[in-house]
């Protein structure tokens, strides 16, 4: 029996991330070249988008209600507060740990990946650029409707990953210039494979106004051990006659 590429390459990503079980349903691209195909959605409209807070302590994004749903975030009404501080006295320091707040938008589309097929939909997470690629072959008449099951097309997608310190993978989108079918059996394989698609929405735990203000409160304390509290927070946390002590303390209590 040949090895199970797809196990393997579980295996390797658990390892990389100390043993802690991951989501296979969510897609990251490897360095190089590889070939994807975005599918379509019952909606018409398979660029979803959403906004994250990426610098709160050790979280790894807290979904931002306010930005992507229209509800209360006390992370927004902070590093609004903060960065209206920061203009008024002009002060770039809070100016600086306000930017690092605020919310950055992520896109998000259902991909089959060419040559792991087998492995079902996967969900890709990626940025503006890329976003504003795929919506101008979209809106171009030499290709259309990408997403199309029958008429569609596959993109080949080259990822470069970051050389230097703070700077930023690269990604490079270009389509086959022939149109192909999404699978082999459009009949069967390609309805089932399309009812498929997990609702991407759902993949992302939607935190109450309480909880973000208790993980904001925990980043914002004077413990100067906690790994997550940056040492320009604390030095904003110190002063207690800073307006952005009063600020915080305001929405806290307000």
């Amino acid at each position: 029996m040949a090895i199970n590429l797809e196990a393997m390459r579980a295996k390797l990503e658990a390892s990389k991330n100390g043993g802690k079980k991951t989501d296979s349903t969510k897609w990251r691209p490897q360095e190089g070249d590889q070939t994807i195909r975005i599918l379509p959605t019952s909606d018409g409209d398979p660029f979803k988008e959403f906004h994250f807070h990426y610098n709160v302590g050790k979280n790894p994004g807290i979904l931002c209600e306010k930005r992507t749903h229209g509800g209360e975030c006390p992370i927004c009404d902070f590093a609004s507060t903060l960065w209206r501080d920061g203009v008024d006295n002009n002060d770039d320091r809070a100016k600086k740990e306000a930017k690092k707040l605020f919310a950055r938008k992520r896109y998000f589309s259902p991909i089959l990946v060419r040559g792991q097929e087998a492995s079902g939909v996967k969900i890709w997470s990626y940025g503006k650029m890329a976003y504003e690629t795929l919506l101008g072959y979209v809106l171009d008449p030499d290709y259309g409707d990408i997403t199309d099951p029958e008429t569609g097309t596959d993109i080949v997608l080259n990822y470069t990953v970051p050389g230097t310190p703070g700077s930023f993978p690269k990604t490079l989108l270009k389509p086959r210039r022939r149109p192909s079918e999404l699978c082999d059996d459009m009949v069967e394989n390609c309805a089932q494979l399309l009812d498929s698609i997990p609702d991407i929405e759902s993949m992302f735990e939607r935190k109450t106004k309480e909880q973000v203000q208790a993980i904001l409160e925990e980043y914002l304390s004077t413990d100067k051990s906690s790994e997550a509290t940056s040492s320009e927070t604390q030095k904003y946390n110190t002063a207690s006659d800073s307006k952005v002590d009063k600020a915080f303390a305001e929405l806290m209590n307000g």
